[in-house]
């Protein structure tokens, strides 16, 4: 992703963000399959839109699995592929 000023910025999906590092939500990916395009849909109602800080707070173990995501002042319990629809960038002004 390149910023309006030309200076290009990380980009990943929520479930590679490390543990307890915050982050800004870029958006929310839509892909084609039905039930992709609800699942999307979900996490946008629930509040991962752009702008919102995030941030990992723990994870299951073995293979990281599910993920506990705080947004805002709740935290979600995300599987891997629901948080890999999530595109953010490090770093939130505003969190906590």
């Amino acid at each position: 992703m390149t910023t309006l000023t030309g200076t290009a910025t990380a980009t990943l999906s929520l479930d590679q963000l490390p543990t307890r590092q915050w982050a800004t939500v870029l958006d929310v990916e839509r892909r084609d399959a039905p039930e992709m395009r609800e699942l999307a849909l979900r996490l946008t109602e629930i509040g991962f839109v752009p702008g919102e800080a995030v941030c990992i707070v723990a994870s299951g173990v073995p293979g990281r699995e599910p993920l506990a995501v705080r947004l805002g002042h709740t935290t979600f319990a995300l599987r891997r592929h629901e948080a890999e629809l999530i595109h953010v960038t490090p770093g939130a002004k505003n969190h906590g």
